[in-house]
């Protein structure tokens, strides 16, 4: 009687459990869905309010004197002329990474430029120490080898994980801007203001394409807030980085430049960036041969050799052990 008991427990429990993981992995995409459109709505909101405190600060400093206004402009002409000639454009380049990157904190060029100064400081420190005070001994030259190799490391560590943070960015934008643009087309032919459309399109798309419905709500928020829709398709394009928004930037800019139609300029740079998506599948789809060659060799044939060998070398050797 113990023993069903336990079983019926035990059975219990196991589908209670379950239970609870179809449950989990039914609602996980829900609440996904649900963390990204916060996220989204969150960025574009931080957006607008740096965008009104921006317009507050330009509105109150035209209200100041015309004294305060020559002084402000000497002091920020000094500044700005101190800055480059100590840093040239290295500032400049380097916010523009972290804005391709995603990282929007003000603060994130000056922490990457100390990571790039104090992980080779600290790399070189604990491998010359390690070599010269440790156990093993090493000669003058392996110590600066290892401490120049450790160096060299820590130094283009950082740069390589942004740039690889900023490519998979891109291809992800890549990957889903021409259907945006497709919904893009969609509200524009039917009346809709480039504004209201970008914003529009950016809700629809915050679900399955986060990184790009950011963009677009911020394109969006610089464009109301701002008025000019030039400089804020240009800070989208650098923002952005990737070949589809600088195409997109300047067939917007062209557009209302020289009057032309802005629905058949989004025709048209869709069906680009489509055939551009489609030739870079075919691309890596014909690279892959190549790539499996070696894990083929690797792997798969020292394993079909062994079950093809192995029975033939068992029997032989019952067939002699029989004799």
């Amino acid at each position: 009687m113990f023993d069903e008991q336990t079983d019926h427990m035990i059975i219990l429990v196991v589908s209670a459990i379950a239970a609870m993981v179809s449950f989990v992995a039914l609602a996980l995409p829900y609440l996904n869905r649900n963390e990204k459109k916060e996220h989204y709505k969150t960025v574009i909101e931080k957006k607008r309010k740096a965008l009104f405190e921006q317009t507050k600060e330009s509105v109150a400093t035209r209200g100041q004197n015309k004294g305060d206004k020559s002084l402000s402009a000497k002091e920020t002409l000094a500044f700005i002329f101190t800055v480059q000639k100590l840093f040239g454009q290295l500032g400049e380049k380097v916010r523009d990474q972290m804005l391709q990157a995603g990282i929007r904190d003000p603060k994130a060029p000056f922490k990457y430029l100390m990571a790039r100064l104090l992980i080779p400081l600290f790399l070189i420190t604990f491998t010359w120490l390690a070599m010269v005070f440790g156990q093993r001994e090493f000669t003058p030259v392996q110590v600066m080898l290892g401490v120049g190799i450790m160096g060299a490391a820590g130094f283009f560590l950082p740069p390589i994980l942004i740039k690889n943070h900023i490519i998979k960015r891109q291809e992800e934008i890549n990957l889903t801007f021409p259907d945006a643009l497709d919904m893009m087309l969609i509200c524009v032919q039917g009346g809709i203001g480039l504004e209201q459309t970008i914003l529009r399109v950016g809700d629809e798309v915050a679900e399955h394409a986060p990184t790009l419905a950011e963009e677009l709500g911020i394109l969006a928020a610089e464009m109301g807030m701002l008025n000019d829709r030039r400089s804020a398709l240009q800070d989208f394009a650098r923002r952005v980085g990737s070949g589809a928004a600088k195409s997109f930037a300047t067939a917007m800019i062209q557009a209302e430049q020289y009057g032309t139609s802005i629905s058949g300029a989004m025709r048209v740079i869709s069906d680009e960036l489509r055939d551009q998506r489609m030739a870079n599948a075919e691309s890596k789809a014909a690279s892959l041969p190549p790539k499996l060659t070696v894990p083929m060799i690797l792997f798969f044939l020292p394993a079909l050799f062994i079950v093809i060998l192995v029975p033939a070398y068992l029997s032989a050797v019952a067939a002699g052990v029989g004799q």
